[in-house]
């Protein structure tokens, strides 16, 4: 109930400030402005259901407009858009596919056993083998839980690491470390939230969305604390683990008792079996080639260009994985076979992305983010410092409550990067905000039952579900709490040191 109850504070903080809207302002209207938000929120809050909540936002929103047929007044032309069709065109064809080929002929498993066979012969290499997994499996969600959990796993056992800890360190390198190692479909999804007419001046088009992204990842505070408190676990330094994190590990070491007493492991065989025929033997090649055009296509174009080439680089690599698995040996059938099961798994993603482009749509046609800029704009002006520490809060209690980073990042983004352009056009409060909501959203898709990484993350590594949840809070909360005050202190120094800003009753001009 924590989420909703944000929500009901910030709500009656807008109506406190409202006042009326001045001359040749962008039209909205009023409370009802924040409708689609609030009802996705709460449905989602309710159900645990995403889906359930963005459509209820598009139809909520389509009320408030008298637009009663929101399937051809905003479903369609959102769905028909070329953000949505490059959406579309990465993750569900291409991610999805190279996922189903790597499944089918197994190079992805292929290499991680390799590697630790040859390399772990300890519970501390044990462990950082599992956190290089993480960071090479950098797409985070399923790839990333399910590979480098699945893959470690054995040698995690047999080096009697405790489930607690290995599934903490799957979960806190998948999502975290994706929106760090930007070569996957997270810029992609989180740019189609931000091109709208209202940050035009910043984000005029879709590149100009994933160079802010790119921007944004050294004010990641929350991402680069979380990962870098997993390699100091992994490598016995971590200065504070928690009582329970401390039992488990103690109990582990001590015993070989992988689990707690009471526990009950989430379970997934069919997580580790890949669906490699019989015939085909799985190779270096498999994983190597793929891997390397994605990252070259990226990587390479951005140190030269400053843009990196994301939708050719998908692309390319599931054309390779294709080329290379048919060169060595597997039936055309087999091939496209496990790219068209890849495309099936990642459907749901895909019909989250578009309610989520959607409904960002919405919200722009009631004017939610020039509501919301006039109402507070009286709170701003005298501690506007605050405002990235508060967007990471919101987005901590928000993902926490509904288990998903990107169904977070679809009501808030369209939101909050207005507010935070119209506080101050500086770039460098634009990327701190920009980082803040990233990581807000990340610690829910981490650390909340609901969500899909820390239920799979369990899965994986044979963990019981509460118990990982329960094991990995604190540390999460110290880094989110780390965070938040990096978050104001930077803030603080920009508005009082850089800027000049004199103290309360100065106007921002908003």
């Amino acid at each position: 109930m924590a989420a909703p109850l944000a929500l009901t504070i910030i709500v009656g903080i807008v109506l406190a400030n409202s006042s009326a809207a001045p001359a040749g302002a962008v039209p909205h209207y009023g409370v009802l402005s924040l409708l689609p938000a609030a009802v996705t929120l709460v449905v989602c809050f309710w159900s645990r259901n995403v889906i359930l909540g963005l459509f209820c936002g598009v139809l909520s929103g389509g009320i408030v407009t008298g637009q009663f047929n929101v399937i051809r007044a905003y479903l369609i032309p959102s769905l028909g858009s070329e953000q949505y069709a490059q959406i579309l065109l990465v993750y569900l064809w291409a991610l999805g596919g190279l996922i189903g080929i790597w499944t089918k002929n197994g190079g992805a498993r292929h290499f991680a056993k390799t590697v630790a066979h040859r390399f772990v012969s300890s519970a501390r290499s044990a462990k950082l083998f599992a956190w290089t997994m993480g960071i090479i499996f950098h797409q985070g969600g399923t790839i990333s839980t399910v590979l480098a959990g699945t893959t470690a796993k054995p040698v995690a056992d047999r080096e009697r690491v405790s489930h607690e800890e290995l599934s903490y360190i799957v979960d806190s390198t998948a999502s975290p470390i994706a929106t760090l190692i930007p070569f996957n479909v997270w810029p992609i999804y989180i740019a189609g939230l931000i091109t709208i007419d209202s940050l035009s001046t910043l984000v005029p088009d879709e590149e100009s969305a994933i160079v802010w992204f790119l921007k944004a990842i050294p004010f990641n505070f929350y991402a680069w604390i979380a990962v870098t408190f997993t390699l100091l676990l992994s490598l016995d330094k971590m200065f504070w683990v928690g009582k329970r994190m401390r039992s488990a590990m103690t109990r582990a070491r001590e015993t070989g008792q992988l689990d707690s007493k009471d526990a009950q492991p989430l379970l997934a065989k069919e997580l580790s079996n890949a669906d490699v025929p019989d015939y085909y033997q799985p190779g270096l090649a498999d994983f190597f080639v793929p891997i390397s055009i994605l990252l070259g296509f990226t990587i390479v174009p951005w140190f030269l260009t400053g843009a990196p080439m994301v939708f050719e680089a998908f692309g390319l690599s599931l054309v390779a994985a294709m080329i290379l698995s048919g060169i060595r040996g597997m039936a055309i059938r087999d091939v496209f076979d496990g790219m068209l099961n890849g495309i099936k798994g990642v459907t749901i993603g895909a019909v989250i992305l578009g309610l989520a482009v959607t409904l960002g749509n919405v919200s722009e046609a009631l004017g939610t983010a020039v509501f919301i800029i006039e109402n507070t704009s009286g709170l701003l002006q005298n501690v506007p410092y605050m405002l990235p520490g508060i967007l990471m809060i919101v987005c901590m209690l928000v993902s926490f409550s509904i288990g998903s980073s990107w169904g977070t990042y679809a009501v808030v983004f369209p939101i909050a990067l207005p507010l935070a352009f119209a506080v101050s056009p500086d770039p460098l409060f634009f990327a701190l905000n920009f980082g803040a909501i990233l990581g807000g959203g990340v610690f829910g898709d981490q650390c909340s039952p609901f969500s899909d990484t820390t239920v799979l993350s369990s899965m994986a590594c044979g963990a019981d579900l509460m118990d990982h949840v329960f094991t990995q809070l604190p540390l999460a909360l110290l880094a989110a709490g780390i965070s938040i005050v990096l978050y104001m202190l930077i803030a603080f120094m920009h508005f009082y040191i850089d800027m000049g800003f004199p103290g309360p009753g100065t106007s921002l001009g908003i």
